[in-house]
């Protein structure tokens, strides 16, 4: 409300402070701590909207940011040999949609005169995920199989900690610790004094009989009792397996070319209306009045990713449901450069989605339209993901199949331009009133109990909306309500 704009004009305010400090901070950082209204209520949020608190946060983490050098921070500047080891990495999705963090314990040996360069290792793969999934939370795994006390290092434990703690702030989704032996108890209870009571309802310890409340089996490699057949391996460094969609560049089956057509057309037309729209009445789970007031200002973000060579919009995420009119997406790439520019789209489901044209070229101030549509009986899962690459032509190349297979042959890696799409799948109506029903709201009684039920989940959604656009929410629904019954909106 009104009262969270107050503290980040607050905050704003204190923004003197950190550009004049040149030398304690990365000038990069403030730049982006100035012009990144996420970044900022992300501190805000996560230190309760205390802006003091908030301050502190701020100035402990952009002090870390420049001690490691983060901004530069590359795969070469890290010790070859941690990377080998695979003690610590990314892969895989919880039930989710968050990216996995693996620690493996017991590859870890304490040793003081590697500490540091183990800290930075940590950095390197949280920075390269914030830089490449931006908002988007992970999942830390503490896997404690095999391991033992000669694996416990307190001071790299806490070191991890921090960085979600203090300078990854609304970062961590949850800390899964897999079957920890009985004789690092003691050790956990002093974590848990580091922790802090957002982190600490955070931790969940599991054992192989119940990881797969939080990680489906696919993702799980089989020790743990799933089927995940992956074993890390460097170089390269493990990554999103993008691989091309089906039917890639060619008619979708049962399909002909007016509808594709139309299809185009329809999705093109109602882009921005319905993922303004969405943002403001996404159907993913009733919030309740509390949760809805401290919506972080994240949750309306533009839907355009300006990218140095393409506008990309929507600029996060497709979204799919069950019904046959969400079973279709439209990507729409804007080439802002002055020559024309190739891409290709990737995705890591190639079974589930077709997307016309996968692989073609835009020219220069030219927009494309792509169409990413389910397959046949799939649905679409929350880990799904879509690459879009593209990388700029050289005057007069050729934009044939033959060439721009050639094409991404040739292009040297650093002059590709990507960007990731994660997938959000629509809840239905009834689902989405079953959730209203189980929030802990006050229940009514007598023959108004299921209207009630339904306009409440319907105010949680709308919270925020004038009540002229809500009577029409409820019109649409069977549910008009004159102004004469607006007491009936009490819930």
């Amino acid at each position: 409300g009104f009262g969270v704009l107050q503290r980040q004009d607050h905050l704003y305010q204190q923004y003197s402070n950190f550009s004049d400090s040149s030398d304690k901070y990365d000038s990069r950082d403030v730049d982006r701590l100035q012009k990144d209204d996420a970044l900022v209520d992300g501190y805000l949020t996560w230190r309760q909207f205390v802006v003091d608190d908030a301050l502190k946060m701020i100035d402990e983490s952009f002090q870390w940011r420049k001690e490691f050098n983060l901004n530069d921070l590359t795969e070469s500047s890290i010790p070859r040999w941690m990377f080998e080891t695979g003690a610590v990495y990314l892969h895989g999705y919880d039930k989710e949609g968050n990216k996995l963090f693996w620690f493996k314990v017991k590859l870890h040996v304490k040793d003081a005169k590697t500490i540091h360069d183990k800290k930075r290792y940590v950095a390197f793969w949280l920075e390269r995920y914030a830089k490449r999934e931006p908002g988007m939370p992970l999942t830390v795994v503490f896997d404690m199989s095999e391991s033992g006390i000669g694996n416990i290092d307190m001071e790299f434990v806490k070191y991890i900690i921090s960085c979600f703690k203090v300078f990854y702030p609304k970062f961590l989704s949850k800390m899964i610790m897999y079957e920890m032996p009985w004789i690092m108890n003691a050790a956990w209870k002093i974590v848990k004094t580091w922790l802090g009571p957002e982190a600490i309802s955070k931790l969940k310890f599991v054992s192989k009989s119940d990881v797969q409340t939080f990680i489906d089996a696919e993702h799980l490699p089989p020790h743990m009792g799933g089927t995940d057949q992956f074993k890390y391996s460097y170089p390269p460094l493990p990554d999103d397996e993008f691989k091309s969609p089906i039917n890639e560049n060619g008619p979708i089956v049962s399909e002909d070319e007016s509808e594709v057509k139309d299809t185009e057309s329809e999705c093109k037309e109602s882009l921005e209306s319905s993922f303004n729209a969405e943002q403001a009445l996404r159907p993913k789970k009733v919030q309740t009045f509390s949760q809805a007031a401290t919506r972080p200002l994240s949750y309306l973000k533009a839907t355009t990713f300006k990218g140095t060579l393409l506008h990309v919009s929507p600029a996060e995420e497709l979204s799919f449901g069950s019904k046959d009119s969400e079973k279709k997406c439209l990507i729409v790439l804007n080439n802002v450069t002055k020559n024309q520019v190739a891409f290709k789209v990737r995705t890591t489901a190639p079974e589930k989605y077709r997307v016309k044209p996968s692989s073609s070229s835009c020219e220069a101030g030219a927009s494309v339209d792509i169409v990413v549509s389910l397959h046949g009986g799939f649905q679409a899962s929350p880990q799904d993901r879509f690459l879009v690459m593209a990388a700029e032509m050289e005057p007069g190349a050729g934009a044939g199949t033959p060439e721009l297979t050639q094409f991404w042959k040739d292009v040297p890696k650093p002059k590709i331009m990507e960007h990731r799409l994660r997938c959000h799948v629509l809840e239905s109506p009834k689902s989405i009133l079953s959730n209203a029903s189980d929030s802990p709201l006050n229940t009514p009684t007598g023959d108004t109990q299921d209207l009630q039920t339904a306009v409440s989940g319907l105010m949680l959604l709308t919270a925020g909306a004038s009540s002229t656009s809500l009577r029409k929410t409820l019109l649409c629904c069977g549910l008009y309500l004159s102004p004469l019954d607006s007491s009936a909106l009490k819930v």
